[in-house]
């Protein structure tokens, strides 16, 4: 698994997970999988980087930006859940620089070198085509 409640530490203390989750170990993976989940959006805003490779790497072999900013996202989704010897406006701010790199990432503005990618002949380019075309007329009935 990409990203596992241990890796949590780096941004949030295991007493205050222990204590927000009152022991319960499904909310921790709960907010883990919604971060992934969220992450994962904005790494697929662009077609060029292979997600599911992303989120397959374990270990060191995983993306540290990545990953660290995953793991604040996840924070954010623990702390919404109780603000328990948490000061919330920091884990908010957090979040939301972690939030506001993604979009940059997921528009080009920032580019990550070491991610896996998708071969361009695998792509899709939903771009190739014109289109045209009206809704149907409404009638007043």
């Amino acid at each position: 698994m990409f990203l596992e409640k241990s890796d949590l530490g780096s941004a949030i203390y295991g007493y205050q997970i222990d204590q927000i989750t009152e022991g319960n170990d499904d909310l921790v993976l709960q907010a883990i999988g919604a971060a992934i989940q969220e992450v994962g959006g904005y790494l697929s805003g662009t077609s060029s980087y292979d997600v599911v490779a992303t989120f397959a790497a374990t270990g060191t072999a995983r993306n540290p930006l990545i990953l660290t900013h995953t793991v604040t996202v996840a924070k954010w989704y623990l702390v919404e859940l109780c603000n328990a010897d948490i000061i919330y406006e920091q884990a908010k701010e957090r979040y939301d620089r972690a939030v506001a790199w993604f979009i940059k990432l997921s528009k080009g503005t920032v580019k990550l070198d070491d991610l896996p990618t998708i071969p361009i002949d695998d792509q899709q380019d939903d771009l190739d085509g014109f289109g045209f075309g009206s809704r149907i007329k409404f009638n007043h009935e």
